[in-house]
């Protein structure tokens, strides 16, 4: 492909992800990350087919290994954060009945 309808397709979808993405209400945000999750596996399959080619060049082991790697760090990466996000909508059972009992006695 010519240079530059790789650098306008790069741009476009830079300038489309972004618009898409500030327009995502807070609600969304973790089904979101769910998905870009999904997708961030794909990457990593991706990317160990890239790092395990045998086309002899050093270069394209260290780009799939790096890939790799920071496919594999995003993904590790954005289940922590979602699961974060989902347990702050969790119910907190014990320790508020704890906190209760407590100023119950304290009151007596």
């Amino acid at each position: 492909m010519d240079l530059i309808l790789l650098v306008f397709i790069f741009t476009l979808a830079a300038f489309l992800g972004f618009e898409l993405i500030a327009k995502v209400p807070s609600q969304l945000h973790t089904p979101l990350m769910s998905g870009s999750n999904a997708i961030s596996g794909i990457t990593i399959v991706g990317a160990i087919i890239a790092s395990g080619t045998d086309d002899k060049s050093w270069l394209t082991t260290l780009l799939g290994t790096t890939a790799v790697v920071l496919a594999t760090i995003n993904v590790v990466g954005g289940y922590l954060v979602t699961d974060r996000m989902l347990g702050m909508f969790k119910k907190k059972s014990a320790a508020p009945a704890a906190s209760d009992a407590a100023k119950k006695e304290a009151a007596k």
